[in-house]
């Protein structure tokens, strides 16, 4: 019985090595074929609020086709409305293009290589909630940037990493350590 019940074992083990592979294989795939996956928190740490700079905030980002924008606010009091430039240069929030506001930690995914104009309505706008930015096609456009004060961080607060990395190292360490874990007393059948 012993020995019929180890070689169930191995069964199991070398099913779960195989779905280890088709895993990753997903993963890395759609890794490969997704777009860059840059996710930039709108505000930095202050995120979207009140008396914020967000034409100083954006001019210190670089924003590219198929990049995020996280919008983190209380939805109780702000929202965020897509707006064309008319709109935006006048904080009218009525005749809004998009409202992207869903539970105050919303993305919204750059698609087009154009300008995007953001504003928070119900008069929030006057006090600065608004978010002007040229999404680009690839680096080889980027207009040359001013000259600013050397910064003190060498990497910036307001590019977060990307949910896809997040997933393949999570996928990574999922399909390594489930075979290990399979061997642990607790999961093996002895009946």
């Amino acid at each position: 019985m012993k020995m019929v019940m180890r070689s169930n074992y191995s069964c199991r083990l070398a099913g779960f090595r195989w779905g280890a592979v088709v895993i990753m294989a997903i993963t890395v795939g759609w890794l490969m074929t997704s777009a860059n996956g840059v996710l930039h928190k709108v505000g930095g740490a202050q995120g979207w609020n009140q008396n914020v700079n967000y034409t100083e905030w954006s001019a210190n980002e670089n924003f590219y086709v198929g990049e995020w924008l996280l919008f983190n606010f209380d939805k109780r009091y702000y929202n965020v409305l897509e707006v064309n430039k008319s709109s935006f240069e006048s904080c009218n929030d009525q005749g809004f293009m998009k409202n992207i506001t869903r539970g105050g930690r919303d993305v919204y995914q750059l698609t087009e290589d154009r300008p995007y104009y953001f504003l928070s309505g119900g008069g929030y706008c006057f006090h600065g909630m608004r978010l002007a930015l040229v999404a680009l096609q690839d680096q080889q456009q980027l207009p040359p940037a001013p000259a600013l004060a050397p910064s003190t961080n060498a990497a910036s607060p307001n590019s977060l990493p990307s949910a896809q990395m997040f997933i393949f190292l999570s996928a990574t360490v999922i399909s390594l350590g489930l075979p290990l874990m399979w061997d642990v007393d607790l999961f093996k059948s002895y009946a």
